[in-house]
């Protein structure tokens, strides 16, 4: 049986109507208290015909924050706005799951409780500047997490995975990549540790694995996705030898069963970034492989027809195209996304592009 794009398939215990996931995409527009409005619930709900939707990276604590107007998941407002998302998504007949952020070092003391540092594995600076209410602000330089602070770390996600079942979600996505906290662990260019934390491959995915094997406890492993991004360098991350290190984390993860693995195969941004054999990586997870990046129709089925991936995510087009699968199915012309209204402000370029029956 030939499978593309419109093919039904389950990712662990979730069913799919098809086999496009809608990629976090974070957006900027919650409302007072990081809480979901009711502009999030529309935004939503337009885009209900994806298989799956994964929703914008939602912060895990008040310090897991690290810019304006972003969801969190970590009080009960927030939960409170999550369920009419997750109803609204649900009447309209789809999935949705929530990414679970913690931003490590990618934030500053503006943004977080009593000005506090942004903490990370290890006390380096950031090149860059964060996004803050008042404008860019260059990054300050982390304070280090103690090793007796992990597992209060680990109790975040897992509080956080318990409020997002509460609220509705079909499961949860582990952020592991782009260069917040996990992946800052993951990868020897922010992580200079010394304890068990740091040093070798594996005790740099020590805190991934610790922090999936908690989630797992409180979701089970069939409704809780990882996503990685072994090379991306977005947020000043890199690594001395990715390959060896993202192979050991697939392999890692296989014995959970997971829902799926989430990769960013590449640089976000249009970063470049060195060689990589994903298909390797592929191979070592032993479950459902979800590709991300720079997909249109043709690529995603041909990635589907070669069994190079399971799913597709796409990013960018669901948010410019509400009713991106009827397009597809349809081979029907795309809306142009309009980059300046991406992040932040009103429901210009986020809930009013065109569906092809509105057009």
């Amino acid at each position: 049986m030939s499978i593309d794009l419109f093919t039904p398939t389950k990712l662990g215990s979730i069913a799919l109507n098809n086999r496009m996931v809608m990629a976090p995409l974070t957006r900027n527009r919650a409302g007072a208290g990081n809480v979901p409005q009711d502009l999030n619930v529309t935004y939503y709900q337009q885009r209900a015909s994806a298989g799956l939707i994964i929703t914008e990276a939602t912060p895990i604590s008040a310090m897991g924050h690290g810019y304006p107007a972003t969801p969190g998941i970590h009080t009960a407002e927030q939960i409170a706005g999550w369920k009419k998302v997750v109803k609204a998504v649900h009447e309209a007949g789809g999935k949705i799951v929530l990414q679970l952020w913690h931003v490590g070092r990618i934030s500053h003391p503006s943004l977080l409780p009593d000005q506090a540092l942004p903490v990370a594995p290890s006390a380096i600076k950031p090149a860059g500047q964060a996004y803050t209410y008042t404008g860019l602000q260059d990054f300050v330089t982390p304070r280090a997490l103690g090793t007796e602070e992990l597992p209060g770390i680990v109790a975040d996600y897992a509080q956080a995975t318990r409020n997002a079942l509460e609220a509705g979600f079909d499961g949860v996505e582990i952020h592991a990549a782009n260069g917040y906290l996990l992946d800052q662990f993951l990868r020897d260019g922010s992580n200079q540790r010394s304890d068990n934390y740091g040093g070798s491959i594996a005790n740099r995915v020590r805190l991934l694995l610790e922090v999936t094997e908690a989630v797992v406890a409180v979701a089970g492993a069939d409704r809780v996705g990882v996503r990685i991004s072994p090379l991306n360098p977005f947020n000043d991350m890199a690594d001395s030898d990715p390959q060896a290190l993202f192979n050991h984390v697939a392999e890692a993860l296989s014995p959970f069963g997971l829902a799926y693995l989430h990769v960013v195969e590449g640089g976000t941004h249009g970063l470049e970034t060195p060689p990589f054999d994903f298909t390797l990586l592929r191979s070592l997870f032993k479950g459902a492989y979800m590709a991300n990046l720079m997909y249109d129709k043709a690529k995603g089925n041909a990635a589907l027809a070669a069994g190079s991936a399971d799913v597709i995510a796409y990013g960018v087009p669901f948010l410019a195209n509400p009713d991106l699968v009827a397009r597809f199915a349809k081979d029907a012309p795309l809306n142009t996304p309009d980059q300046a209204s991406f992040y932040g402000g009103t429901e210009k370029g986020y809930t009013d592009y065109p569906t092809l029956e509105s057009a």
